[in-house]
């Protein structure tokens, strides 16, 4: 059985982050897991679908595997299975979504995805974010489907009305009128990511696999220095005195622990520096951050990102209710009490900037020192405080490639 992996969506609600899948957490791309999983399974003929935006990424990642390009991408999923199961004629396949990691869930609170409708176990239809209360019953549709002959899931696509964006939705309705179609409900672990926010509840799930302290040979751990708990830390990394890595905790090839910094129930990816005195806490670092006297709380931070001494991220409400988030112009609970920041690649922040919790700040932004940040901030943009409110105004000025900031490495290194 052929498995086709759907990687083809533009990620607009991961914003200020680009390309969910290629994003690293724990030394691998989500991708990347999500394969290994697969491959667990017992799913060895795996297709990727991509699109024009991530096709050679997809490419350069997994030279091993073919990939299809989706030609159509205004029509979602549907254009990806036009493009994908011509090849596959009649025999049966899986598709699986790449908003997914890991059938039905069980869930125990309203998620606003498909719920389906039942009579036994035999699928009845797909009803689309019913409403809380409206729900037809527990079971949440994870992109987990599996098709005995790809030709009759193609001809079903080829009968529906293009001009809506659920045309696989309205081909599987026309297939379960068939009756053969049945629930496999599965109570193990899944994360839907749809928002950047969800890589936060990804964290545990890859941490739930680290067992014990895995450091490579090559890795320098002063002797002050605190390793407490199953920490994953990679070739060449240095974790200088009295500096304390609690796990789980992953850090990655060629970053540097310094003095007196504290990494708790992090992901930390390659060549960063958390600088002296910084606490990086339940947060996810992309590659070549760097922070120095920081506080970094439940955060998602993208690559090449610099904070500077004093920078902190707020992750708790005063009232200590659940934190919202806007996404598209929409304001929508994320489900945490703990939440940081967002914050998109090439971005640099001075001394002393505040950020409140549930901020988003683009990629290639600036954030001037002393400025407070309440508010999303968009890409390309220079923030600044002038007489105590808030001013942004479009970024003249192009983060350093992080190659260049290689010659600082050899001081915080002593």
């Amino acid at each position: 059985m052929k498995t086709l992996l759907l990687l083809a969506g533009r990620s607009t609600r991961f914003w200020p982050l680009t390309e969910k899948s290629l994003f690293p957490l724990c030394g691998k791309t989500l991708l990347e897991h999500q394969i290994s999983r697969l491959h667990a399974a017992g799913c060895r003929d795996i297709v990727l679908v991509g699109g024009a935006h991530n096709l050679e990424e997809v490419r350069s990642s997994f030279p091993g595997l073919p990939v299809i390009e989706q030609e159509n991408l205004e029509l979602g999923m549907h254009g990806a299975l036009l493009s994908a199961l011509p090849t596959i004629k009649n025999e049966p396949v899986m598709l699986v979504s790449g908003n997914d990691v890991i059938l039905a869930q069980k869930v125990n609170q309203y998620f606003p995805g498909g719920y389906l409708e039942l009579d036994g176990d035999r699928i009845v239809s797909i009803i689309e974010k019913p409403g809380e209360g409206n729900e037809p019953g527990n079971l949440v549709n994870i992109v987990a489907h599996v098709h005995n002959n790809a030709s009759t899931l193609l001809k079903a696509l080829g009968n529906v009305n293009e001009e809506r964006d659920d045309g696989y939705e309205q081909a599987l309705q026309k297939l379960f009128g068939t009756g053969e179609y049945r629930a496999a409900p599965y109570e193990g672990v899944w994360q839907a990511v749809k928002y950047p926010w969800h890589l936060l509840s990804l964290l545990p799930i890859f941490f739930s696999d680290f067992k014990k302290p895995i450091i490579h040979r090559s890795v320098f751990i002063h002797p002050t220095a605190v390793i407490d708990g199953p920490v994953v830390i990679e070739e060449g990394a240095r974790v200088m005195p009295h500096s304390t890595i609690r796990g789980p905790c992953f850090v990655g090839r060629h970053s540097i622990i310094a003095n007196n910094a504290l990494v708790r129930d992090s992901s930390v990816g390659e060549n960063c520096v958390i600088g002296y005195n910084t606490e990086i806490k339940g947060s996810i670092l992309h590659s070549h951050v760097w922070t120095h006297m920081s506080y970094i709380g439940d955060s998602v931070i993208g690559r090449n990102v610099s904070f500077g001494g004093g920078t902190i991220t707020a992750n708790f409400r005063l009232d200590e209710q659940g934190i919202s988030s806007a996404v598209q112009g929409k304001e929508l609970q994320t489900g945490l009490t703990k939440f940081g920041a967002v914050i998109g690649s090439n971005c640099r922040l001075g001394i002393q900037v505040g950020i409140s919790p549930g901020v988003k700040i683009g990629s290639g932004t600036f954030i001037s020192s002393g400025t407070q940040i309440a508010e999303d901030i968009s890409d390309g943009k220079y923030a600044r405080m002038k007489e105590g409110t808030l001013k942004v105004s479009d970024n003249r000025t192009n983060a350093p490639d992080p190659a260049e900031r290689e010659r600082y490495r050899t001081k915080v290194e002593g």
